[in-house]
């Protein structure tokens, strides 16, 4: 059974989107995984099937209503997280998406307007998730970066299994730069490390290059890195 992804969203036109090309694509084509789309709009109210109505309490913009929302999470409601993206949420981690990754799928709902009304968030016990410290227009965009995060790590999307292991975030270090042919460009020369054939070296230069951006760039990461007991080289 292929791992399946559900998006409730009142953009149905965005999906598949870029997840149709490349390796998304690709595995989407021989089933590796399957999308659904709901409108929810669908299960808007009235002539003019609304969706939104005004905050309690006063304030700027509209808010999903959860009668409206409610309906289209139990027509797709089953066994998958249900997760709600939204610069509320806890950061996305690539543990989380390792998780996913295991599991039967998601289904995603996809935000619009000032937010959702809190308690249909709460009635399906849904995940909020962020994809960082800034505000999209909709959670569209934040859901293709998480299916897509997800699906290149699905058994027989990536082409050499050892990829996913050694990229940022799969440790706590980030990861270290890479380098191709030709050996020398513009003047600049590959380090010498990676042409010496000499695999302890470069290992020890990958780590160290790994390490020190780690440090300048992520400090949270790097103390992670030394406080489970590893040693910067």
């Amino acid at each position: 059974m292929s791992w399946a992804a559900g998006v409730l969203t009142l953009f149905p036109g965005m999906f598949p989107g870029p997840l149709a090309q490349s390796l998304a694509g690709r595995a989407l084509v021989d089933g590796i995984w399957s999308l659904g789309v709901t409108d929810i709009r669908d299960f808007g109210l009235g002539r003019h099937r609304s969706v939104d109505d005004t905050p309690f309490g006063g304030g700027a913009g509209m808010v999903m209503r959860p009668d409206v929302l409610d309906a289209a999470i139990r027509s797709v409601a089953d066994a998958r997280p249900l997760i709600v993206l939204t610069p509320r949420g806890a950061p996305l981690t690539q543990g989380r998406v390792q998780a996913l990754a295991q599991g039967p799928g998601v289904v995603l709902i996809c935000g619009r307007f000032e937010g959702i009304d809190q308690r249909v968030i709460e009635a399906h016990g849904a995940e909020e998730i962020s994809l960082g410290d800034y505000v999209l227009s909709g959670g569209e965009i934040a859901a293709l970066a998480l299916l897509d995060a997800v699906i290149r790590l699905l058994p027989g999307v990536m082409g050499q299994a050892l990829s996913a292991l050694e990229e940022s975030f799969s440790s706590p270090l980030l990861e270290y730069p890479h380098y191709t042919r030709p050996a020398v460009w513009a003047g600049r020369a590959v380090p010498e490390a990676l042409t010496s054939g000499n695999h302890q070296a470069i290992a020890a230069w990958r780590l160290a290059q790994a390490t020190t951006t780690t440090k300048m760039r992520r400090p949270d990461l790097y103390h992670q890195y030394i406080a489970s007991g590893a040693q910067a080289p």
